[in-house]
């Protein structure tokens, strides 16, 4: 990914962390959800690093989890069905656990881009978080503190800076010796005969020096 469309992705992620913290507004935490997931996607594969996006989607999905757990808990319980406090007290537990599933993997995915992108608001972010739902036991504190890492977290993706990518200078391969030519590769010496210095005195025929037999007619030559 270019870094202009890691720009869009961080930018898309900060609305997303805005709009969560104003998730108490009917439809506004969804289309957060939403921006803040596909910014997230951006941003995991700008870092080249699926575990980032993927501990997101999955800490989102464990927070819908606990929110339908809670409304299936207090429905039970204003609606007067059979056991309702039971059911309310079992929904409760229920979605308090995932909601911790939820604060880890996120706390993750905040972890990773403190360390790929460098700066130290998203481990602030995550700390929070996962304090936050901890201490939802304590009503008031866990969600101070949830709403103060959302907080965290939208400053760290405003505030990353996204380093541009050099392109490799293009380099032109090394120039190869040229290959010999005509004028540069030396002529192959041919055999040459030595010189015809006698002749057969039988039948006339040249032989070579320091011959015994003639080769035509095969008469003994004279030494």
């Amino acid at each position: 990914m270019s870094s202009s469309n890691a720009e869009s992705s961080k930018t898309l992620a900060g609305v997303g962390s805005v709009l969560l913290i104003l998730s108490f507004i009917p439809f506004v935490g969804i289309i957060g959800i939403i921006l803040f997931l596909y910014g997230i996607k951006g941003l995991a594969s700008y870092y080249q690093s699926n575990e980032i996006y993927d501990d997101s989607v999955m800490g989102v999905i464990f927070y819908i989890v606990a929110v339908i757990a809670v409304a299936v808990a207090f429905l039970s319980f204003i609606f007067g069905l059979v056991f309702g406090i039971i059911f309310l007290i079992l929904g409760l537990i229920v979605a308090f656990i995932f909601y911790i599933l939820a604060a880890t993997r996120l706390r993750k995915t905040f972890d990773l881009l403190a360390q790929k992108s460098g700066d130290h608001s998203f481990a602030t972010a995550g700390t929070l978080l996962w304090w936050g739902a901890i201490l939802t036991i304590v009503f008031g504190l866990g969600l101070i503190l949830i709403f103060i890492a959302w907080i965290f977290a939208t400053i760290g993706f405003f505030s990353m800076k996204i380093q541009p990518q050099q392109q490799q200078p293009y380099t032109t391969p090394p120039a190869s010796y040229p290959p010999p030519t005509a004028s540069t590769t030396p002529p192959m010496s041919q055999p040459t005969q030595a010189p015809v210095t006698r002749f057969c005195p039988n039948c006339g025929a040249p032989v070579q020096p320091n011959t015994a037999f003639c080769p035509n007619c095969g008469k003994p030559l004279p030494q």
